[in-house]
């Protein structure tokens, strides 16, 4: 890791979405906890279920319905089932009521794109969610590319979905960049040998994002555009 480094090569920005761009952790609970009330069971704070977001949906409900972080082993599969469905549900009406972007980050996308920079979205929330989101906090026509949790048979941390994207778009791994703040989407970059940025702002399960060893850290988006060279200079 090496904070004084400035990416000179670079052609494609990968972005995961939420805790780097975006804070939906708000609506995330609360669809949690209205399913877990139709359910019939106890409610978390807002700031226990951020803890929990990054790795899907079913996965954050399937921890919804552990309590934990680590999913029960004996869980129930039918009632997993039916809580997803409940809670896609509730998400799908409420998709983006109280979540925000972070500082910094609409300035910044667009000041990347204005250097010729080609922008694309790799997150594990299903694909569904995405556009809606960007649409309501003003990101429609930054990206040239997105792709959700369940858009490949595989997602992060497993390198399909970065790998997808090079293929896709026709650019060399060493070309492209991941910035996202949790394990994932490091060890994600890491694997499809890519250099990568960790924020430290996001959902990490509370776990310090240096310890994944990114090539770079900080916890402002703005720092982006210095770390990024200006292109055709």
């Amino acid at each position: 890791m090496d904070n004084d480094l400035k990416f000179d090569d670079k052609q494609l920005i990968i972005f995961d979405l939420d805790g780097t761009l975006v804070d939906s952790a708000p609506d995330l609970a609360n669809a949690i906890n209205k399913m877990l009330e139709v359910l019939g069971r106890s409610q978390f704070p807002t700031q226990q279920i951020r803890s929990w977001v990054g790795n899907g949906a079913q996965v954050l409900v399937e921890r919804a319905l552990s309590g934990s972080s680590t999913v029960c082993c004996n869980l129930d599969r039918e009632l997993a089932s039916h809580a997803l469905t409940t809670f896609l549900t509730i998400y799908r009406e409420n998709v983006c009521i109280d979540s925000v972007l972070y500082p910094n980050v609409l300035e910044t996308l667009n000041t990347l794109k204005q250097r010729d920079y080609r922008l694309a979205i790799v997150t594990n929330k299903p694909f569904e969610f995405v556009e809606p989101i960007l649409l309501k906090l003003g990101l429609t026509g930054l990206f040239e590319a997105i792709l959700g949790g369940d858009s490949l048979s595989a997602k992060k941390p497993d390198p399909m979905p970065l790998n997808h994207l090079v293929n896709t778009l026709s650019v060399a791994a060493k070309h492209c960049l991941m910035v996202g703040d949790s394990k994932n989407d490091i060890v994600a970059a890491k694997n499809a040998d890519m250099q990568s940025i960790g924020l430290t702002y996001g959902y990490n399960y509370g776990e310090d994002i240096s310890v994944y060893q990114p090539d770079y850290v900080t916890g402002d988006f703005a720092e982006l555009t210095r770390c990024l060279a200006l292109k055709n200079n």
